[in-house]
């Protein structure tokens, strides 16, 4: 892909926190906090979730919805021309849905990977008796999943983190139990765990990208655990 002269790629890839600017609403953030746009071979614009196209890159923290008003109104394409110094440029007219399935691609990438180190728990059973032990730092629900499983596992979270009266309750993904099985190599998952305050930070980061790109969530007023809705987490002991 080629990219603009804002950046240097070695910042992009070695400094994840370093501060950067949305093209569109001017708001500068850790680049987290927004989505990396770089330009194909053929000059198509692109979404670069991971941040490791070659070069430089332009950046956008905006919703979805409001992206989609950007390109329909050819803002996107004047901001574009100005970062990529009036280099030849095509915008899909998917982009937005580019976008959207990226992100939610990054997110069950993230879920596999987590689920190959052994810090990712399936099963009601499984989930239910770490939770009890307080060996869960994050608990998760299908978008699909009825209401009286997912508040069994609920209430077994809230016991072994004695948080009970805290309100404290799983996520409930923007993902249905169908995509996550297909994502995950199993079969009707409904529920999902992690055992490990890291492998949960790192879900929630992606989670967190997603939601505020559908528009369901603020960066302005969030951390991990926030966007989550969970109650911060206590210390927990690993398998």
């Amino acid at each position: 892909m080629r990219n603009p002269r804002n950046e240097r790629v070695s910042s992009d890839i070695d400094n994840a926190r370093a501060e950067r600017t949305c093209i569109l609403s001017g708001r500068k953030a850790a680049r987290d906090e927004l989505l990396r746009l770089a330009i194909s071979p053929d000059g198509v614009v692109l979404p670069d979730v991971h941040a490791r196209a070659p070069g430089r890159g332009a950046w956008i923290g905006v919703a979805r919805a409001d992206l989609e008003k950007a390109v329909a109104k050819g803002k996107l394409k004047g901001a574009l021309a100005r970062a990529y110094k009036g280099a030849p440029l095509s915008i899909p007219d998917d982009l937005a849905e580019r976008i959207e399935q990226a992100l939610t691609r990054a997110l069950t990438e993230r879920l596999g990977l987590e689920l190959k180190s052994g810090k990712l728990l399936m099963g009601s059973d499984r989930i239910a008796q770490n939770a009890r032990e307080g060996r869960v730092a994050w608990l998760g629900h299908a978008a699909d999943a009825s209401e009286d499983g997912s508040r069994k596992l609920d209430q077994a979270w809230r016991v072994g983190r004695e948080a009970e009266g805290s309100g404290l309750m799983g996520t409930r993904l923007p993902l249905d139990r169908e995509t996550l099985s297909v994502a995950l190599g199993r079969d009707n998952v409904v529920h999902l765990a992690l055992n490990d305050r890291g492998a949960a930070e790192r879900v929630a980061l992606q989670l967190q990208r997603l939601l505020h790109f559908q528009g369901q969530a603020d960066w302005n007023a969030a951390d991990t655990d926030d966007v989550t809705g969970q109650a911060p987490a206590a210390p927990v002991t690993t398998n």
